[in-house]
């Protein structure tokens, strides 16, 4: 009895040993995240994509408990920012917004990888493209701008945000529904307005947000855009589908991290994500911004993306926007 006493009192011990160095490996082991998680944004200060970058931070830190500073990385056709972050250390402190620029960027020659560099957080939000005409033209809804462009090839003007944008992509699926040929104008960020109220150009192809101010002036009208279905802060104006041209083409915005980032951090950021986008404060603000929130996981979203390569991939080549 008295061996089997002793032999217990080890074996106590021994449980009691393994037990602390498991607390010990347990506290030894890093949590996430521990410092301020660096946000890129590949376009400037005061666009869309800087505007809910910055909302989506303000509301993303409380949540993890850590700062999440958005610097603005321009430049390059956003090749600047995509690979300043694909090149960081997949750790979970550099993430950055994308969106189909990813994807634009890759076919016009401005990087040379594709969204497998990345591992998806989640999808934010998308955005439809909206086509905006001056409000005293002779063009009420987009169907009689069709016709116009069918009867005057070569002569009707469309501004966009440059070639091989998104709002251009808009712009050509446009131009080949109408199976005639416009000018594509690229533009900086405001100055197709300024040209479109001028008389330099007949339309403009740009983000709803992007014209809601002149949109509320009554200095144009929008005449169509390009989601399924109509967006909430403007419910008045149609969408192509609902005109019978059969084009439905969506701008999304999410987060990604580079490749190898660990699952388990990869889980922390697209739950803090998934809080924010489910939000009445977020809600709010995408409404402001004519900006549908759509959340979607990590998984998901990268499906979604490779789906999406391939439509944007294929009509990229068809109108000649394409270097690969």
């Amino acid at each position: 009895m008295k061996r089997f006493g002793v032999f217990m009192l080890v074996l106590l011990l021994c449980g009691a040993l393994f037990a602390e160095g498991g607390k010990e490996k347990a506290a030894a082991k890093p949590k996430f995240p521990e410092k301020p998680i660096e946000v890129t944004c590949l376009f400037g200060a005061g666009s869309a994509a800087d505007l809910i970058a910055r909302k989506f931070s303000d509301l993303a830190s409380p949540i993890l408990g850590v700062p999440l500073p958005v610097v603005n990385r321009t430049g390059g056709g956003q090749s600047v920012g995509y690979t300043y972050v694909k090149n960081a250390k997949p750790d979970g402190y550099n993430i950055v917004w994308t969106s189909n620029g990813l994807i634009t960027a890759y076919y016009q020659g401005n990087i040379d990888f594709k969204q497998d560099a990345f591992r998806s957080i989640a999808r934010i939000s998308y955005e439809p493209v909206s086509f905006a005409v001056k409000y005293d033209a002779p063009w009420k809804d987009i169907n009689e701008f069709v016709d116009y462009i069918k009867k005057n090839p070569g002569k009707v003007r469309i501004g966009n945000s440059g070639v091989g944008t998104f709002t251009h992509l808009a712009a050509a699926a446009l131009e080949d529904f109408a199976q005639s040929q416009v000018v594509h104008v690229p533009f900086g960020r405001g100055l197709a307005f300024a040209s479109l109220l001028g008389g330099q150009i007949e339309a403009s192809s740009q983000l709803p947000s992007e014209v809601m101010s002149q949109y509320e002036a009554k200095q144009v009208r929008i005449i169509a855009v390009t989601s399924k279905e109509r967006v909430k802060s403007i419910p008045e104006v149609p969408t192509l589908i609902e005109k019978k041209i059969p084009i439905e083409l969506i701008l999304w915005r999410g987060l990604a991290v580079p490749k190898g980032t660990p699952d388990d951090v990869v889980a922390v950021l697209e739950a803090a994500t998934k809080k924010v986008v489910e939000s009445e404060e977020f809600k709010k603000f995408c409404d402001q911004m004519s900006i549908i929130p759509a959340f979607l996981p990590a998984a998901e979203m990268d499906k979604f993306i490779d789906v999406d390569e391939k439509f944007t991939g294929a009509l990229m080549k068809k109108i000649g926007a394409s270097k690969r």
